[in-house]
């Protein structure tokens, strides 16, 4: 049975940083520019990623169920320097889907991105969705260590295109129930 509950705006222990759930003005375009300079500088990803990010991220809370979904941003002085996002809109079948995934050089390695996380798995577990799953690739090993840290394992990998470029996908999966 999925209960019903509310995401709730938490403040980080940096007193810098805010943790805020649901959309705020801009949070599209900054999530998505996030992704598009990130995965440009170190995986030569170009405009097909960053519209992807766009369009998806744009359709999603176009249709956000605070009921089933949650979209965190961690932002310092009113700018957005990391997300996370729970979908749960497949949750009974398919498991909730972990996305969007991101922060800033400037909030990298400070614990922040491991919040984002311990709070997007908090709220499944309060959901009682039974599993969490992601999609990353190959080479994202600061990311990965974070999941594997939290309790993802590597359940499939394959060769794909989904990042607009052939990589090595990996599908990571955590059991909760």
């Amino acid at each position: 049975m999925i209960r019903r509950h509310r995401c709730k705006q938490r403040v980080y222990a940096m007193p810098d940083v805010q943790i805020i759930r649901g959309y705020i003005p801009g949070s599209i375009g900054q999530v998505a520019g996030l992704h598009g300079t990130y995965y440009q500088q170190h995986w030569g990803f170009g405009l097909f990623f960053e519209a992807k990010v766009a369009t998806e991220l744009a359709s999603f809370l176009s249709g956000y169920d605070e009921q089933l979904d949650c979209f965190w941003t961690a932002v310092v002085a009113g700018s957005i320097e990391g997300s996370i996002t729970i979908d749960g809109s497949h949750a009974a079948v398919e498991g909730a889907h972990l996305r969007w995934f991101i922060m800033s050089d400037a909030l990298r390695g400070k614990g922040v991105g491991n919040e984002l996380i311990g709070i997007a798995i908090g709220f499944c577990q309060s959901q009682g969705y039974r599993r969490v799953y992601l999609w990353t690739f190959e080479g994202l090993n600061a990311a990965r260590h974070l999941y594997e840290k939290n309790g993802f394992k590597l359940v499939d990998q394959q060769k794909g295109v989904r990042w607009g470029r052939e990589v090595n996908e990996q599908r990571l999966e955590l059991n909760l129930g």
